[in-house]
């Protein structure tokens, strides 16, 4: 799991270029062209900041290399799952149910995807159980901005549907979700889903590890 940290960090010319696996010069030109933000230090040397650099590749659609990732993800809360369904009395059983079998585990509602979004980016859960059908922003549009925006924090994503499964799978895992649900759930097999996720944000090496 990537740590926030608030330290401004910035990168010279030939750091830059060596994250984009590209030569000096070509960094240079980069920031000439002013289409790099930077500045220069006292004795003349380019310095870019790491939020400037990771914009830049993203308009270019460039991979963003993950020492940058690293820098700018905001770190989850470990013991902070939200749930994310308009369906209300769902919503509380799911609750009761997590909060009863998880003990260590908090557990936020949110009931559309506006509030979900505003939740997320406030308190920054682990696990976000999010159903695919929300009035406001749809599932697979939350799930979206979810893995794009690393101020989220990058939870797992667990999503639930009551559609066709065979219709709905495709679209959730294609935008990001960790896992898959479908309704009615699978109560038992959400738990143990939700321990197991919970438990590589606690370890976050164990799975390149093993």
């Amino acid at each position: 799991m990537a740590k926030f940290s608030n330290k401004v960090r910035t990168f010279s010319a030939l750091e830059v270029a060596r994250l984009c696996g590209v030569v000096n010069q070509t960094a240079i030109n980069w920031i000439r062209g002013g289409h790099l933000k930077a500045f220069s230090t006292p004795g003349g040397q380019y310095r870019v900041y790491s939020e400037d650099l990771v914009s830049f590749l993203k308009e270019r659609n460039m991979r963003v290399p993950d020492e940058l990732r690293d820098d700018l993800t905001m770190p989850v809360d470990p013991g902070l799952a939200l749930i994310v369904d308009d369906d209300k009395d769902l919503n509380t059983i799911l609750k009761r149910l997590l909060e009863r079998k998880i003990e260590e585990l908090r557990v936020a509602q949110a009931f559309d995807g506006f509030e979900a979004g505003r939740i997320i980016a406030e308190r920054h859960p682990a696990i976000v159980l999010l159903d695919l059908n929300l009035p406001g922003v749809d599932g697979v549009s939350l799930c979206k901005k979810i893995r794009s925006d690393e101020s989220f924090g990058q939870p797992a994503v667990i999503s639930m549907t009551g559609i066709a499964e065979e219709e709905a799978q495709p679209q959730m895992m294609e935008a990001g979700a960790d896992a898959f649900f479908a309704k009615p759930l699978n109560f038992d097999a959400l738990i143990a889903k939700i321990r197991e996720l919970l438990e590589k944000h606690k370890n976050p090496r164990a799975e390149d590890e093993g």
